[in-house]
């Protein structure tokens, strides 16, 4: 099994980028699933019922989010309904929507959030543990989206998942990380997918805003940067017999949209 996973979609220039980019990357690489984090998909922070839509429309299997799930209050309204989203399962189990999706009964996509530098959430490991214990009993290829700040809460949670999921996959930070592998008992890992969206930005905001919030301290209203896009991404090869992953390769391209 071949499984594309797109990191942090950011506003109309990440998702005109998927739009973009997505076809040749399945003609190149064939892979069955595409997962990627849109908890960024409109306008920069958190999902609407018509950009999830798009971002389904474009050949995107399941989405899966973090700490701006909340952001665009409709949500509420259309999650609960929708099998494509996993908001983080550390989240209070009586919110609406669900941590834990099953694509056509071949591939589990767990949703989690970190706990470090991040707001107050249930504990990612303990709540792994707890999703597995479900999980495992209807798949054996299984895909973690950790949600997190830290680089050492990743690297812990993926050896404590190493040989019991197929993948671990870090986001949040928006900045692709060059440490990609493949853990002694077939957990595929990497400390931060990147972002996909604009180049020429701050992690993805007009840099002028930024760099102004920096200077002065002051409140300020972000906006999405313009011009040039990134897309990050990795693809990721399980054996679907075991759950364990065989291969993990970066993609990182910048163009014009």
């Amino acid at each position: 099994m071949k499984v594309l996973f797109i990191g942090d979609i950011v506003g109309g220039p990440g998702r005109k980028a998927v739009r973009q980019y997505i076809g040749e990357l399945r003609s190149q690489y064939r892979f069955d699933y595409c997962v990627a984090n849109a908890e960024n998909a409109a306008g920069g922070s958190g999902i609407t019922y018509v950009t999830a839509q798009e971002l389904y429309n474009c050949g995107i299997h399941a989405v899966t989010m973090g700490n701006h799930t909340w952001s665009k209050k409709e949500i509420t309204t259309f999650i609960d309904g929708d099998t494509r989203i996993a908001r983080p399962a550390n989240y209070p189990a009586e919110l609406p929507g669900k941590g834990t999706l099953i694509l056509d009964g071949r591939l589990g996509v767990i949703s989690l959030l970190g706990r470090i530098y991040m707001e107050p959430v249930d504990c990612p490991f303990k709540t792994l543990d707890m999703e597995l214990e479900v999980l495992k009993r209807q798949v054996r290829a299984i895909i973690v989206d950790f949600h997190a700040e830290a680089t050492s809460e990743k690297c812990a949670l993926a050896w404590h998942a190493d040989g019991r999921v197929s993948a671990v996959i870090g986001t949040h930070t928006h900045v692709q990380t060059a440490d990609e592998r493949i853990l002694p008992c077939g957990t595929a890992f990497i400390s931060d997918v990147g972002m996909t969206g604009p180049y020429e930005g701050v992690i993805g905001v007009k840099k002028e805003l930024v760099i102004e919030k920096f200077r002065t301290s002051m409140p300020v209203r972000f906006e999405v940067a313009k011009g040039p896009v990134q897309f990050n991404a990795v693809i990721l090869d399980i054996d679907e017999d075991t759950g364990r992953a065989t291969g993990i390769r970066r993609i990182s391209n910048v163009f014009s949209v």
